[in-house]
């Protein structure tokens, strides 16, 4: 680890509450990172000095929510999911670690590095975000559910194969250094062109504590025996992944390589992946990071072969009844509204998303949907000349519309109304009270 973590001034945001509290924070770190490499007292310093930045993380973190709240930022949920992950499950694990080792060097460098590299990469993205001067990389995470089950797959995983009771302490690992690591790609790709990336870090003596131990290993080194040991394991445990969440079709491996750390973070600033968990086994840090678009949603379709039309048409159809989700139309201007919004319905509708009056009738016509979230605010066509358009055809006049804008004076509201819209909610609620009435607004109908 580097003698020092560096303030930049490239981590400002422009705002001075967060920006003073982020250099804060750092200062905090150096010291800790400073009394860290003392032998004296250095339970009692680090113990009181980790206190402290646990106490001063956690009223930052409520500040910045305060802030993100009072200009309606819509990325909102999301920036606070990332707190609460950190607080409620980093945090209290690193904190064991140190308990359980007496504040050991190798556990407050696993503070410090998880720490650091986690504040860094928040604020390079998520925080730059709020000001947009850069773009959130939890866009494009899979679903909740999907991510738990692929957690607990790998928690069995890691029990099967070596009898570690593992678990997990972020499920929005974002690259942050922790101790001396491997780190191994494994790139596949089936005949479609569907992309399966996974990327496994290791930290050395986690290999060491488990596959060196099988080898019967005499030093904690890693040889190169030991080294393609690891890599026939973890291509095992990636095809056991792989089993639980594709399909049936055929993936060939097309690469495999070893990183550095400064290849491993530029993979991850080009294309953050899709599902990305740290795991603390007991016998050292493990991370698991997957790229593969495709889990998000199946967008190719099924692909039919002439000589076998009628057999996969009857598959299609029986394995594609009606799905009974609900459909949203989302159409606003803005691209952080549609992805913050699209964030906050994807877990319970199909979301389809719109940003004019024009596409969204395109996007009436191809796929009907159940319900239309609707801006006022748009550029050519404002929202009162949008449901005007919808109203005007006859196949869509019964689609129910609502408006969510944050237009509330009686001019805009009087002026829709006539055209009778399904409600008409306000961007500044909480992201939580806008899905609770879309909610209710099913609930009702049904």
């Amino acid at each position: 680890m580097s003698n020092q973590f560096v303030w930049q001034e490239r981590f400002n945001i422009g705002v001075e509450i967060i920006d003073r509290e982020h250099r804060k924070l750092f200062g905090i770190m150096n010291r800790l990172l400073t009394f860290s490499e003392k032998e004296s007292k250095r339970q009692w310093v680090c113990e009181e000095g980790i206190k402290y930045f646990k106490d001063h993380a956690m009223k930052h973190f409520a500040e910045e929510e305060v802030y993100m709240a009072s200009i309606h930022y819509a990325g909102f949920e999301t920036h606070r999911k990332l707190h609460d992950t950190f607080r409620q499950k980093t945090l209290p694990e690193l904190e064991k670690e140190l308990t359980q080792t007496g504040y050991a060097p190798d556990a407050v460098s696993h503070f410090l590095g998880v720490c650091a590299g986690w504040l860094i990469g928040h604020t390079l993205t998520e925080d730059h975000a709020i000001v947009g001067k850069a773009t959130s990389k939890w866009g494009n995470l899979l679903p909740e559910d999907l991510q738990k089950a692929m957690s607990k797959t790998i928690l069995q995983l890691l029990y099967e194969l070596f009898r570690l009771d593992a678990r997990v302490i972020s499920d929005r690992y974002g690259g942050e250094k922790f101790g001396d690591g491997i780190y191994y790609r494994l790139s596949y790709e089936t005949k479609q062109g569907k992309r399966w990336d996974s990327i496994l870090v290791f930290e050395e003596k986690l290999i060491m504590n488990t596959v060196g131990k099988l080898m019967g290993a005499t030093s904690n080194k890693l040889d190169v025996m030991i080294m393609n040991a690891t890599r026939y394991t973890a291509r095992q445990f990636v095809d056991n992944i792989r089993k639980h969440f594709s399909t049936t079709e055929q993936y060939e491996l097309k690469q495999e390589s070893l990183l550095t750390y400064e290849q491993f973070q530029k993979i991850y600033d080009k294309e953050p992946p899709q599902c990305s968990l740290l795991f603390n086994t007991g016998e050292g840090y493990f991370a698991y990071c997957t790229i593969a678009p495709h889990l998000i949603g199946n967008e190719d379709g099924t692909v039919i072969r002439t000589e076998k039309n009628a057999e996969e048409i009857k598959n299609y159809l029986r394995e594609n009844k009606e799905d009974a989700t609900k459909k949203i139309l989302l159409v606003d201007d803005s691209d952080v509204m549609l992805l913050a919004m699209k964030q906050l319905f994807s877990s319970d509708y199909q979301v389809a998303t719109a940003k004019s009056g024009l596409s969204a009738i395109r996007s009436i016509t191809l796929d009907r949907p159940d319900l239309i979230l609707l801006d006022y605010e748009m550029p050519v066509c404002d929202g009162s000349q949008v449901l005007e358009m919808i109203r005007a055809e006859e196949d869509f006049a019964t689609i129910p519309v609502i408006f969510l804008t944050g237009r509330m004076d009686k001019e805009s509201v009087s002026k829709v109304m006539s055209l009778k819209p399904a409600g008409y909610l306000l961007k500044s609620l909480k992201p939580e009270e806008i899905k609770q009435n879309i909610d209710s607004f099913f609930q009702k109908k049904a």
